[in-house]
């Protein structure tokens, strides 16, 4: 049980990461260049959800694959 809830944690970390990556990219239009773009979601804090996210992910699938069989 507590292996669903880290991925479930793990999941909304990685959307709100990559939610957050996505609206970003509307600086894009603005004037930002790409490198200047990677640079500010760098310096973002929300924006490391997305790795933390995967990364619970792929630790718990491997942990919750066991259980089911």
């Amino acid at each position: 049980m507590i292996y669903l809830c880290m991925f479930l944690i793990g999941f909304g970390f990685t959307v709100a990461g990559s939610v957050t990556m996505v609206l970003y990219l509307n600086l894009i239009p603005a004037g930002l260049t790409w490198l200047e773009y990677f640079k500010f979601i760098l310096s973002r804090n929300e924006c490391y959800l997305l790795l933390l996210g995967i990364l619970i992910i792929s630790v718990t699938i491997p942990k919750l694959a066991h259980i089911v069989k």
